[in-house]
């Protein structure tokens, strides 16, 4: 029975263009059942083999939705730090050097992040200001 290589097929797929890289839940089953199934029957494999086995999936799938909850509180901590800018006077450091002192009058939140609405004393409205830019909030 011949085998063909498979090396250039491999090394020819980007793995940053693969959609999940890292290994699932499904996987892991499909895995485990395979192992099942092709084991040696007259050396099957251990009981406490497989508890181990178990053991560590459920702890990584527990600290994959522990990080999946701490970013979505920090995603809503940030969104509750900016609405808390609404009506405050800041001071933002603009591209040329200077700085503008106004109040905060608007929250835009995109996939760029936050984007802030400050309107100035003069009347004047600037869009799109960056948290990154505010260097100084006044009540």
């Amino acid at each position: 029975m011949t085998v063909q290589a498979i090396g250039n097929t491999l090394s020819s797929t980007n793995p940053t263009s693969l959609p999940n890289a890292g290994i699932n839940e499904q996987d892991f089953i499909q895995l485990f059942v395979s192992e099942l199934r092709f084991q040696d029957p007259m050396q099957p494999l251990d009981n406490s083999q497989f508890l181990t086995q178990l053991a560590q999936f459920v702890g990584i799938e527990q600290q994959s939705e522990e990080i999946t909850g701490i970013n979505n509180l920090a995603t809503l901590d940030a969104s509750d730090q900016t609405v808390a800018l609404l009506s405050h006077t800041v001071q933002v450091s603009n591209a040329d050097g200077s700085t503008t002192v106004g109040k905060v009058t608007g929250i835009q939140y995109s996939a760029n992040g936050v984007q802030l609405t400050v309107t100035p004393s003069t009347g004047s409205v600037l869009t799109n200001v960056n948290l990154s830019q505010v260097t100084l909030v006044t009540p």
